[in-house]
């Protein structure tokens, strides 16, 4: 059987808002290790090897690959697993691919964030001696300088120093054609995706410079320099490369009080923020953040559903003040006063009838309002 398809490892529940991860090259989906799974908590994580690298197939690409080769197999990945849009980080060449989805597939994308890469890799002559040299050599005399070029002193990672030793000639040597041939300094410009860009200061493969001329060209882009790390921050500063990327990712908290908006109204969302103290601020943040851009904005379930799972559980627990304000959100996500009703009635069934005949009142008394004169 051909293989056609990157080879990838996904992580966390499949219902959450998808995270794509691309690996450096020479490098695996290993180098997300330290990060991976407790991004998952939140996310769907799916992350992925390059052609010829960990357990992906060499004949994906060939001699004069271009990063948009690249790119075209990370979406054929996302095409295969059900995924739309989606958030995405890349390391190095993995951060050229999201550059690359951001210019030209940009519809795709929710969030970019860009580690330890470049809108181009120092010119094209490097690259293309170094494809020359590792088809006719093979990578066994790169992989003994992969320490230097990727960690500060004293720091490795055993593993993925071995998946630069085993990864296929052929095709490391192509990805190298594509990093010869890249360069989007001239479509920076036009990219429109929430992007972060993050460098390591000790990093002399992508200096901080390379993410600065991003970040000057990226309308509203925002740079993180992280002291200490090299090339491959991820593996080797994980708790660093992890804030940065929880803040980028976490951008939902605007979208999330967006739908608080859109369901509870404005009157009262106003009124909530309002009343906000230094006291009940992280408690507000929290609302917005989780209760509204996680939870209600999960495609599993429609506004709707959400309405009637919400007023019974109110009912449930006597929470009747709330009642009467998700009694109107309920009407803002469609459902009429008839469907009120009947949940109101299962309640009686399941939450007993004195619950059920308070929750009467109080949704008689909110519909009341939507009456006429």
């Amino acid at each position: 059987m051909t293989v056609t398809h990157l080879n990838h490892r996904a992580e966390g529940a499949a219902s959450a808002t998808p995270l794509l991860l691309g690996p450096s090259l020479g490098t695996s989906l290993a180098l997300w290790d330290q990060v991976a799974p407790e991004l998952s908590a939140s996310h769907r994580v799916i992350r992925w090897d390059l052609p010829g690298h960990g357990g992906s197939a060499a004949d994906l690409i060939g001699p004069g690959a271009t990063v948009g080769d690249l790119a075209a197999l990370v979406l054929a990945l996302a095409d295969a697993l059900g995924v739309d849009r989606f958030a995405y980080a890349g390391v190095s060449l993995g951060g050229a691919v999201g550059l690359h989805l951001a210019v030209h597939h940009p519809k795709r994308l929710t969030s970019l964030a860009v580690l330890c890469s470049s809108a181009h890799f120092g010119g094209a002559a490097p690259w293309r001696e170094r494809a020359e040299r590792v088809r006719r050599e093979g990578l066994e005399w790169l992989a003994e300088s992969a320490d230097a070029r990727w960690f500060t002193p004293g720091f490795s990672v055993p593993e993925l120093v071995r998946n630069h030793r085993t990864a296929d000639p052929e095709a490391y040597a192509a990805c190298c054609d594509a990093l010869a041939a890249f360069d989007l300094r001239d479509r920076l410009a036009g990219i429109t995706v929430p992007t972060l860009l993050v460098a390591g200061r000790e990093d002399p493969a992508t200096p901080p410079a390379h993410l600065r001329e991003i970040a000057d060209a990226v309308p509203g882009a925002t740079l993180v320099e992280l002291p200490g790390a090299s090339h491959l921050a991820p593996a080797q500063v994980p708790g660093a490369v992890l804030a940065a990327l929880r803040t980028q990712l976490d951008r939902p908290p605007a979208r999330g009080l967006a739908v608080r908006r859109q369901v509870l109204g404005d009157t009262h969302v106003d009124r909530a923020q309002a009343r906000q103290t230094p006291f009940t601020a992280r408690f507000q943040d929290f609302i917005s953040r989780y209760a509204w851009g996680e939870i209600w904005t999960d495609p599993t379930l429609s506004r709707r559903e959400r309405s009637m799972i919400t007023l019974t559980a109110l009912v449930a627990h006597g929470h009747y003040d709330e009642l009467a304000m998700h009694v109107r959100a309920a009407r803002r996500n469609g459902l009429t006063p008839e469907e009120i009703g009947a949940v109101l009635m299962q309640t009686a069934v399941y939450c007993g009838v004195p619950a059920a005949n308070s929750a009467f009142a109080t949704a008689q008394r909110v519909l009341a309002e939507e009456e006429p004169g």
